[in-house]
């Protein structure tokens, strides 16, 4: 087994799996492969989070393990909280409850109200006096009302929460409050040391070290090694899908041209299609996608030899990450891809890093 590279981690389960004992093998190979940590996207279909990372927790011993993400609003906090302090026991500190603000419209869906900074604040506020063991009475706050809250009075833990973020609100709340930061997928340069600078001042700003909260790139990583159809549903597919959620949000955030966002929800194809891109789409209607997205919006991603990959990961290290997800790829997938790495890897850079995603240096 190599040793832990704590600074890159990956995404369990990518894209639309067939099975979620998928994992299992995914789990064992990555962490055999020195892969650090170990991500856990939610979708309401066989991959919900909590069971997700019972099953990685029980089938590993040191690699790191984060939600990225689950939602505050979808669990009574009491039931995240108890879930959160059961998966620190049994991994031992290995690991970070991640929340995000999820789809707007999947909420509209599920009746639920949209997620606010406001609640977010004090859902956080509340897990920590939860895990440090104390009674919470007559709570009422902007995340609910809640008579009374407790786990166990003999709780000191310190859980450390990790926050998907996207706009300036959510990136300056994951500084002051959070302890580590995942950006989003296909964030160019110029974004991605925005978002690492926003993270840091405001981290500064509550008082906190910087260095303390944790910034991961989460960086879709193609090699050339695998199929080009495989490769246009993890590059074209993948955007695609990003553009129908929350298009607008990517196009704003990268200073991209919106027009071209108007013609790609205008195309007959994807303005009348059935569910999302990545998981529904064949090789012939990715083809088609690919001439409404332009090349230098799929940039921002490792591509080519094993060896270009290493040096575009090295890259989003070099613009401020304190880490990288080797997004949209299984480990065996990225297998040459981190051998590679491990050849070039900066080792006194990284090795006081921690196993959790959020935990500080």
């Amino acid at each position: 087994m190599h040793t832990a590279m704590n600074e890159i981690g990956f995404y369990t389960l990518a894209g639309a799996p067939r099975s979620p004992r998928d994992l299992l093998d995914e789990v064992r190979a990555a962490e055999a492969m020195g892969i650090g940590a170990c991500f856990i996207s939610e979708r309401m279909n066989i991959k919900e989070a909590a069971t997700l990372s019972g099953a990685v927790g029980a089938i590993s011993e040191r690699i790191g393990i984060a939600t990225a993400a689950t939602n505050h609003n979808t669990r009574h906090p009491l039931v995240t909280a108890a879930y959160a302090s059961t998966m620190h026991f049994l991994t031992e500190g290995r690991f970070s409850l991640g929340l995000g603000r999820g789809i707007p419209r999947m909420f509209d869906a599920m009746g639920l109200a949209h997620i606010t900074t406001a609640q977010l604040e004090d859902f956080v506020a509340l897990m920590r006096r939860l895990w440090r063991g104390e009674t919470v009475v007559g709570h009422d706050g902007p995340c609910g009302r809640f008579p009374a809250l407790r786990l166990d009075a003999a709780f000191d833990e310190h859980i450390p929460i990790t926050f998907t973020a996207f706009g300036p609100n959510s990136l300056a709340f994951g500084g002051r409050a959070c302890d580590a930061v995942v950006l989003h997928t296909f964030f160019t340069d110029e974004t991605t040391q925005r978002c690492v600078r926003t993270v840091k001042q405001a981290a500064e700003q509550a008082g906190r070290d910087p260095a303390h909260v944790r910034v991961w790139s989460c960086f879709a990583t193609i090699g050339d090694h695998l199929p080009e159809p495989v490769r246009l549903k993890k590059t074209v597919g993948r955007m695609a899908t990003y553009l129908q959620a929350y298009g607008d949000l990517m196009v704003r955030t990268n200073d991209w041209d919106p027009a071209v966002l108007a013609r790609f929800r205008a195309d007959p194809l994807v303005a009348t299609f059935p569910g999302a891109i990545d998981q529904l789409a064949d090789t012939e209607q990715l083809e088609h996608v690919a001439t409404l997205i332009p090349e230098e919006w799929l940039a921002p991603a490792a591509s080519g030899t094993p060896q270009q990959c290493v040096a575009a990961i090295q890259h989003q290290l070099d613009l401020g990450c304190d880490g990288v997800i080797l997004h949209g790829a299984s480990p065996d997938d990225l297998a040459p891809i981190v051998e590679a790495y491990r050849a070039a890897r900066r080792s006194d850079a990284y090795d006081d890093l921690p196993a959790n995603p959020g935990g500080a240096r």
